[in-house]
């Protein structure tokens, strides 16, 4: 792992494409800017490794009980009104 140190307004480029910039430091939150081209995309680890679980879980097929019992509760929900 790279440990950087930067200060705010300050940025950091990974290869040509990417630019990282400090935006702010408060207390015990960074905010961050980033700058990349639209192909290229940007999540949360939290929210990357729910995508990834996901896609796992679908090409497996485990879903597959849970989207119908969703779509079922919908076209039931849709009747009801």
């Amino acid at each position: 792992m790279l440990v950087l140190t930067r200060k705010p307004q300050q940025s950091i480029m990974i290869g040509d494409e990417i630019e990282i910039i400090i935006i702010s430091v408060n207390k015990d939150q960074v905010r961050i800017g980033i700058n990349a081209p639209e192909h290229i995309e940007i999540h949360r680890k939290e929210i990357y490794v729910s995508i990834q679980e996901e896609n796992q879980n679908a090409a497996r097929g485990e879903n597959v009980l849970d989207l119908v019992q969703g779509i079922t509760r919908l076209i039931k929900k849709q009747s009801d009104q």
